[in-house]
């Protein structure tokens, strides 16, 4: 019997997890294409080289955090569970823990073992890995060509796990775009999705690279006051704006923000554990223990030294005022500055800073139950690619892993 020669054309999380899920045997053979010099580049920065790879919750809660297009990955999500993703792991000898938010990292901390481990399985499965450039995909009479910078192969079926169009130095360059657009399939516009936040405030080059913790970062649509979207955790200032965990989480919530500049608001809470009237007892206890001294340095036990002279700027309360003549009201509207710091959204970074590609190819062009398409038969697309993403919190590799399943057990024999 013939054996059917399937292609995976692409060696990150979708093309690993696909080959090391499934056993090549006398009737399937799995080629896996890589344009790197090896696999899963893009998986080894995940997490910040720890790799969340997915998150410990029911099916419920996971398309809660899938802000459109969620019900296309139900027949997915049957098929390879969270749950199932984390005994598959462990089953490699990869044990993982749960962190804050259900988040689910090896316990190792180290995506490398994540790599490793689906790269070994992959291998010991059979699978053929090339790393050569594919330069397009071609079908005729049921027989599909790919053509890579050095040669030409012959397959019975592709699997597209090109990854999106983001972080374009790990090999995430769009190709698999313009593969699909060959096969006439419909590519939705492209956003970047869990990336940083350019805002209007000059001021910001002057405290770039100041971390915040434990504030509480909101995004509110200046035209009706409306909060879109609010968090605790971790944020970082940049020369251009803001980033870190909290900005990238706020990025996925609101994806409008490019197309509405200066509308939409970064409210901080600098202190969200002490309601207002608790802040403003906070400061009067500080301005009475600093009573002699002027503004400017009076602040050093409420602020990072480096935040000061912009709350000061800010507060328009001249920096050499004694705290002792400082006015009740002028006191308390430095309290509202410090629990609604508030920057002016301008726009995302490029999609090349954005962690994951939202759009992608149109999802009612690929059969869910098989990641089939449905104009070429024995093409199929899954992860990045597709029209669909997530919020943070290891729920995009999560599809990555459930539609790189379903595409494989549904193109082997």
């Amino acid at each position: 019997m013939k054996k059917n020669r399937i292609a995976i054309i692409g060696a990150g999380a979708v093309g690993l997890f696909a080959a090391a899920s499934v056993i090549s045997d006398d009737y399937n053979q799995i080629t896996v294409f890589e344009k790197n010099s090896f696999t899963g580049k893009k998986l080894l920065i995940t997490g910040k080289g720890r790799c969340n790879v997915t998150n410990n919750c029911d099916l419920q809660e996971f398309m809660s955090n899938i802000p459109q297009n969620s019900k296309f990955l139900f027949s997915a999500m049957r098929k390879l569970s969270t749950q199932d993703t984390i005994d598959f792991f462990v089953s490699l000898g990869v044990p993982l823990k749960t962190e804050r938010g259900k988040r689910m990292f090896p316990e190792s901390d180290k995506a490398a073992d994540i790599r490793d481990a689906l790269y070994k399985r992959a291998v010991e499965n059979g699978t053929e890995f090339i790393f050569d450039t594919v330069k397009d995909v071609k079908e005729s009479n049921c027989v599909f060509t790919v053509i890579t910078k050095n040669s030409v192969y012959e397959f019975d079926r592709v699997i597209i796990a090109t990854g999106g169009a983001s972080y374009p130095r790990t090999g995430s360059t769009g190709d698999g775009y313009r593969f699909a657009k060959n096969f006439g399939h419909t590519v939705t516009p492209l956003y970047p999705s869990l990336v940083p936040l350019v805002c209007r405030e000059k001021y910001l080059s002057r405290i770039m690279g100041l971390s915040l913790k434990n504030v509480k970062l909101s995004i509110v649509d200046s035209a009706n006051g409306k909060v879109l979207w609010s968090d605790l955790g971790e944020m970082l200032f940049t020369h251009f704006g803001i980033s870190g965990p909290l900005v990238l989480t706020a990025s996925s919530y609101v994806r409008n923000i490019n197309s509405f500049p200066d509308r939409f608001l970064a409210s901080i809470d600098l202190k969200p554990a002490l309601s207002f009237e608790e802040l403003d007892k906070r400061i009067l206890s500080d301005f009475t223990k600093y009573q002699n001294r002027d503004f400017v340095n009076a602040l050093n036990d409420l602020l990072p030294s480096k935040l000061i002279p912009v709350v000061i700027e800010r507060s328009g309360i001249p920096e050499r005022t004694k705290v002792c003549v400082i006015k009740k009201e002028d006191r308390q509207a430095l309290v509202r500055l410090l629990k609604e710091f508030t920057l002016q959204i301008r726009s995302t970074r490029p999609i090349d800073e954005a962690i994951i590609t939202s759009g992608g190819v149109k999802l009612s062009e690929i059969d869910p139950s098989t990641m089939q398409s449905k104009l070429c038969d024995g093409l199929y697309f899954a992860g990045e690619i597709l029209d669909i993403d997530a919020y943070t919190g290891g729920f995009n590799l999560q599809i990555a892993f459930s539609t790189a399943y379903t595409a494989i057990n549904s193109a082997i024999i």
